[in-house]
């Protein structure tokens, strides 16, 4: 019996048969949906050298000198009388790394079929690869500054900073003391102020200080807790001169010390790593190759001084690209050459749960 139904032809099949949007056209919206961008903070927060040439660049380091009181008629020159300062002095080489590069390549056919312009993302893609890289590196020298010995014979050095305990350990305990115990905010809150006194007694100059965390520690700070909020014990706590926002969840000091937050703080061991990340010249954590990686399965972040540590750099971060006609494509490459050390370790404290 009819029932007033057709059978349409529909245009947008393949042989009249499968998905009826198949032969649709997809309509450009116009936006390209890139990667996010990571937050590279690092940059700003280290003492940065740049050298025209050559392959590494020295940083002379010097101790301290002392005094005595003066006995009347005692000769100051002579050696005996130990009038004179035997002022200790060594050097901190850091050395240009092989270059990092980060590329692509676009074949021609692919370049003239698209419909959007993807040069421009890609090489906004790698440059931002070599971001991130130059990023992890830094943090991870900051975390071998704290884990250095003293720079001169007598000097002091920062340590790690077990933040539930709150107790300070030289850089020779790494990660074997700590009790991993996720910190509350207020055990945070201690242990910077831990570290901020650590900084002064190392003559570690006020201005300039910070504090990079990981996400999860840097909102415990405002919060108060890893539970319901806990105004009381935050660090925004108006009643006892904090400072921050609940509504805009930034805390931008405490304790004097400018707070960060970063996705680049490792947290994974590392340590039996032993190629890239700079293995063959700068080999921070004295891991016989393991260059800028190390074991960071409890670092929650640093406390640190730009004087803390450097990076010579010898080619800047640059992009280019290149039309092959033998490959009927162009190949984009982003680079840099550079290398990162540890200066001061009197300038770094890690923190660790």
């Amino acid at each position: 019996m009819a029932n007033g139904d057709t059978s349409p032809s529909r245009v947008g099949q393949v042989n009249s048969a499968g998905d009826v949007d198949a032969l649709f056209l997809k309509k450009f919206s116009g936006e390209i949906l890139q990667t996010f961008e990571e937050s590279n903070i690092f940059k700003p927060l280290h003492t940065v050298r740049t050298i025209e040439n050559g392959k590494s660049a020295q940083f002379p380091v010097t101790g301290v000198a002392s005094a005595d009181y003066h006995t009347p008629g005692e000769n100051i020159a002579d050696g005996g009388n130990s009038y004179l300062s035997d002022i200790k002095k060594a050097e901190k080489v850091i050395t240009i790394d092989k270059m990092l590069l980060a590329s692509t390549f676009l074949a021609n056919i692919d370049d003239v079929k698209n419909h959007y312009d993807i040069r421009s993302v890609y090489a906004n893609e790698l440059g931002k690869a070599l971001a991130k890289r130059f990023d992890e590196a830094i943090a991870k020298v900051f975390i071998a500054s704290a884990r250095s010995a003293a720079a001169v014979t007598g000097g002091k050095v920062g340590g790690i900073l077990d933040v539930s305990a709150n107790v300070m350990g030289d850089g020779a305990d790494s990660n074997d003391d700590a009790d991993n115990t996720a910190p509350t905010g207020a055990e945070l809150v201690a242990a910077l102020f831990t570290a901020a006194q650590k900084l002064d007694e190392n003559d570690v100059p006020s201005d300039g200080r910070f504090c990079v965390l990981r996400p999860q520690e840097y909102y415990k700070l405002i919060t108060g807790g890893a539970g319901a909020l806990a105004i009381s014990t935050s660090a925004v706590n108006k009643d006892v001169g904090g400072v921050g926002s609940i509504a805009s969840g930034s805390i931008p000091q405490v304790a004097g010390i400018t707070i960060y937050k970063s996705n680049h703080i490792p947290s994974t061991d590392l340590s039996a790593v032993t190629t890239g990340d700079g293995a063959s010249n700068n080999d921070v954590f004295g891991a016989n190759g393991a260059g800028y990686n190390g074991n960071f399965v409890n670092t929650l972040g640093v406390v640190a001084h730009a004087a803390a540590v450097g990076t010579v750099k010898l080619l800047d971060l640059a992009t280019e690209s290149e039309y092959q006609i033998e490959r009927q494509g162009t190949l984009f490459v982003a680079k840099y050459a550079m290398g990162h050390g540890v200066l001061r370790p009197e300038c770094a404290i890690e923190l660790q749960k």
